[in-house]
């Protein structure tokens, strides 16, 4: 195919009529690294986990684990840079003069990718003119370990790696009046985010305790996308 044969087919497949497509770009190569309409975060499941099945109901072992205290989970976390921060233990709703045998010690377990744009295949023009929607998606475990499980915060930034151009993040507050054991939902799409933007930095934080035993919250099903469909103004 010739190289006009490559960008039309690009054009067609990804419905990019109207969008910069400069003659100057290896359309094939584009074509073929699909940076269109597929996730380009890595190893999205380190859990081996998925949402069409409920999260596994946690182990109770038949003789509690004295320690040492565990603070980091097990997985295959390979594309992931991730971090283990144990917190100082929460004693704020203990009475004055009550004796304590023992309290749960949480930590937050961060996992972070940055998507190089451009290395995926996407282009300039594209990116700054265009502006085509960006969307995350993440789901965690409804762990019930805490009212503060997780949190998301997902960065648009400039080529220097550190210009911040669009942010959002998400620190939700669980409900646990009632027993719930299922996968939530976490979505957001960047939309009309400005020019400029060459990565997408991805970091979420899931909270783990350690009592007689290590108690995780796990996810799931992590996502970036970047679609055809032209931002909104």
């Amino acid at each position: 195919m010739s190289a006009a044969e490559w960008k039309k087919k690009c054009e067609e497949e990804w419905s990019l009529r109207g969008a910069p497509m400069p003659d100057g770009l290896d359309w094939k190569s584009v074509y073929e690294a699909r940076p269109l309409g597929r996730n380009l975060l890595k190893n999205p499941a380190p859990y081996g986990l998925s949402t069409d099945v409920p999260p596994p109901e946690p182990d109770l072992p038949a003789v509690p684990d004295r320690g040492p205290p565990r603070f980091q989970p097990e997985g295959d976390f390979t594309g992931w840079t991730t971090n283990a921060e144990v917190l100082p233990y929460d004693t704020s709703g203990i009475p004055q003069g009550v004796v304590i045998c023992a309290l749960p010690q949480y930590s937050w377990f961060t996992m972070e990718q940055i998507v190089d744009l451009k290395a995926e295949g996407l282009w300039e023009e594209l990116l700054d003119d265009f502006q085509p929607e960006i969307a995350i998606q993440d789901w965690y475990e409804e762990s019930q370990l805490h009212d503060s499980i997780y949190q998301l915060c997902v960065k648009l930034l400039g080529a220097d790696k550190s210009t911040v151009i669009s942010e959002h993040a998400v620190n939700p507050t669980e409900q646990r009046e009632t027993y719930s054991h299922n996968w939530k939902e976490v979505s957001h799409v960047f939309s009309g985010y400005g020019r400029g933007v060459r990565y997408v930095h991805f970091v979420h934080r899931l909270k783990n305790s350690f009592l007689n035993g290590f108690h995780q919250t796990r996810f799931t099903g992590s996502s970036v996308t970047v679609r055809s469909a032209k931002s909104r103004p």
